[in-house]
């Protein structure tokens, strides 16, 4: 009996294994186009130092592409909100939306709740820099009032009200940043930042929201 129970076992986490892949993202060439500006910030972790790998389902799409995307600023300064799900992710001109000064956020829609696995994020990336506060979210609200699941949190000091935040500051690269998902369930994902260490504005390029 004990042996059956092992093969049991065995057999279960093989299938188990056949049915995950790692999550790997598409990323654009890479390309910086300006002197990066001074950046001294206490929580800013290793620079080109990647984020480690998520394993998930082999069922996970990416649920964001094409989805409606809405921002807590009504006039953008430049680009559409639909450039953030388009899965272009370049960092030129007519890639990126940019949105005010101060604490700003771009919120996705997936249309159903959703088991999420993993959040991929790019900012612009043609400087080095690191956009602060960043604070990512999952809900079933649309207003983010209720049911608020937070899975990433570099805002260090609590300046932006979400809480002192654990996660680190990094560098923007063309491989952007990948944050797991923790499978948290949700039909809205709410990505928050608060400037950047060049200006004071708030630039997003793509989200992937991968999930089932």
């Amino acid at each position: 009996m004990k042996y059956l129970s092992l093969l049991i076992l065995s057999t279960a986490s093989v299938a188990v294994a056949a049915d995950s892949k790692v999550l790997e993202l598409e990323y654009p060439p890479p390309k910086v186009t300006s002197t990066p500006a001074p950046i001294k910030l206490p929580n800013l972790e290793t620079p080109n130092k990647k984020a480690p790998a998520i394993n998930v389902p082999a069922d996970v799409t990416n649920l964001a592409a094409g989805k409606a995307v809405t921002s807590s600023d009504p006039w953008p300064i430049i680009g559409e909100m639909d450039m953030v799900t388009d899965g272009d992710k370049e960092s030129e001109d007519g890639y990126y939306v940019e949105l005010g000064e101060g604490l700003q956020w771009v919120q996705i829609d997936l249309e159903e709740t959703a088991e999420i696995y993993g959040i991929g994020l790019w900012h612009y990336h043609a400087q080095p820099r690191a956009y602060l506060d960043v604070v990512v979210q999952v809900s079933d609200d649309p207003e983010f009032a209720t049911g608020v699941t937070t899975l990433f949190n570099n805002d260090h000091d609590d300046s932006s009200g979400f809480g002192r935040g654990k996660d680190p500051a990094y560098l923007e690269k063309n491989y952007g940043r990948l944050i797991p998902g923790n499978q948290a369930k949700g039909r809205y994902v709410r990505i928050n930042s608060n400037g950047n260490t060049s200006d004071g504005l708030n630039h997003y390029i793509e989200v992937e929201v991968w999930g089932r």
